[in-house]
């Protein structure tokens, strides 16, 4: 039984208050080690050393800020299966998935920010030869970043790290449901070389900590990625603080498919982005629209691999569903696959807990306790029934059929959230009309979760306010200052 530590001023220190949160491993259902309870007396002491840290890590060069971030990256790199292995056991996710996906974004992340700040310039504006007016980008200040627990390393360096790179000192906050790999990295930043204060954890609750972080006066940016209600909450504070904020929030994204698609390569995509991370990833395809004359055939086919996913130990190599992130959270899938039922909807197949032995599909007897979920395939229900409204983020899809190009994106708008859609089509005449049209911060076309590092990530409607990545990212951490030096005649 392991009692993590928060990260302050460069130091492993004990929450304030003494008070621990069990951290439950998913697979297994029992406690593993313990997680920080901390409270505003912990942010205080985080705001107090960012603070003292700011002047010199905001002065320093690009270069050698650069430098330690790659330190990082380095040893988020030699330490790739610790971290992968902690990530599975913390999560619930497959271990093949955490060494594939999620370890190595974290080491992109760094490495992407460390590098791109060496490339930054200058606007420059002649006016009418009487003056030159040029740009400064000067960071923040302390920056708060608040991440959530689908993927937890992996968002948690895709905040902290634009913030790090333009010289800004960082109180950042894991979600206290997935504490173990920012706590690792907490380890690696101060073996790195990272100067105290610059970088500071706090594990928490985020009615407690979390919340102290928004509150504070010295907090000047806020980044969270989470839920909408918290999200909501989190404006109404930071809103009347003029504090700025980027929210990256639900969604509820469509996968549309035209007859006309590669049907094969659409299924085969549309399982993926349906279940990956036991479906919990919010730009996981959700609904899946398809076009009338091909509608049996991609719910047989999507029928067909559900049914095929291997739900077990996460540690083990075939294994495609791990366990659901903690039991309240499968409590609350369960309940809306429920409520599908209640509202007329077909369940073709999962939607239920892997049986018990002597059945073939049982799960190992260490994950017995487990919080499992065989993923489901859902017919039968209308566009504005909750099951198609409300984001469930759990291995549950449904199918909608469409006559058309217009109901297609009728349907694909039909919902409060606007984060990521897919589109597949044959046709690039209709892949551009129809990418257009969609209400949507990212629209893949005949693809899912291709990512490149450099372009604006966020949602429309209630998926967020603000986009990150590349320079949007930097620029969130800084602000304009523009000087206008008058010239000689």
């Amino acid at each position: 039984m392991k009692d993590l530590a928060n990260s302050i001023n460069g130091e492993l220190v004990a929450p304030v208050g003494g008070a621990y949160l069990d951290n439950v491993e998913p697979a297994t259902g029992k406690v593993y080690s313990r997680v920080p309870d901390s409270d505003g007396r912990d942010v205080e002491r985080a705001v107090e050393a960012a603070s003292r840290a700011f002047k010199g890590w905001s002065k320093a060069t690009a270069a050698e800020r650069s430098r330690i971030m790659l330190r990082i990256a380095d040893l988020i790199e030699a330490n790739l299966e610790k971290l992968a292995r902690a990530e599975t056991i913390d999560n619930g996710k497959p271990l093949w998935l955490s060494r594939a996906v999620d370890i190595p974004r974290a080491i992109a992340n760094f490495r992407f920010f460390a590098t791109a700040i060496l490339h930054g310039h200058s606007e420059a504006h002649v006016t009418d030869g009487l003056a030159l007016n040029y740009t400064l980008r000067q960071p923040v200040g302390i920056a708060g970043c608040i991440s959530p627990w689908n993927l937890p390393l992996y968002l948690f360096t895709w905040k902290i790290c634009p913030a790090l790179a333009v010289g800004c000192t960082v109180v950042a906050k894991p979600s206290e449901v997935t504490p173990m790999t920012a706590y690792l990295l907490s380890e690696l930043c101060i073996e790195a070389g990272l100067p105290p204060g610059v970088l500071n954890i706090i594990h928490g609750l985020g009615s407690k900590a979390g919340a102290a972080i928004v509150e504070h006066p010295r907090i000047a940016a806020i980044s969270f990625t989470g839920g909408s209600v918290t999200g909501a909450s989190i404006a109404r504070t930071a809103g009347p603080m003029f504090k700025k904020v980027s929210l990256e929030l639900g969604g509820k994204n469509p996968n549309v498919i035209f007859a006309d698609a590669d049907l094969d390569t659409a299924i085969r995509t549309s399982v993926q982005s349906s279940f990956a991370n036991q479906g919990q990833i919010c730009l996981c395809g959700s609904r899946v629209l398809v076009e009338r004359p091909v509608y049996e055939r991609v719910v047989d086919g999507l029928v067909e691999a559900a049914k095929s996913m291997k739900v077990g130990d996460p540690l083990a190599d075939d294994t495609k569903q791990g366990a659901l992130v903690s039991k309240p959270h499968l409590e609350k899938v369960l309940g809306c696959i429920e409520l599908a039922k209640s509202e007329g909807g077909t369940i073709h197949c999962g939607g239920e807990r892997p049986p018990p032995p002597p059945d073939p599909d049982a799960l190992p007897e260490r994950c017995r306790g487990g919080f499992f979920l065989r993923p489901a395939v859902i017919t039968g229900l209308g566009p504005d029934c909750r099951t198609n409204q409300e984001e469930i983020f759990g291995p549950v899809v449904t199918v909608l059929p469409f006559d058309g190009e217009d109901e297609a994106i009728e349907l694909a708008n039909s919902t409060r959230y606007g984060l990521s859609a897919s589109v597949w089509t044959g046709s690039v005449d209709r892949a551009h009309r129809v990418a257009a049209r969609v209400d949507a911060g990212t629209v893949w076309v005949n693809c899912w979760l291709l990512r490149d590092l450099r372009v604006p990530f966020g949602g429309m409607k209630s998926s967020g306010v603000g986009r990150e990545g590349g320079t949007n990212a930097l620029e969130f951490f800084t602000e304009a200052k523009n000087v206008c030096v008058k010239l000689n005649d």
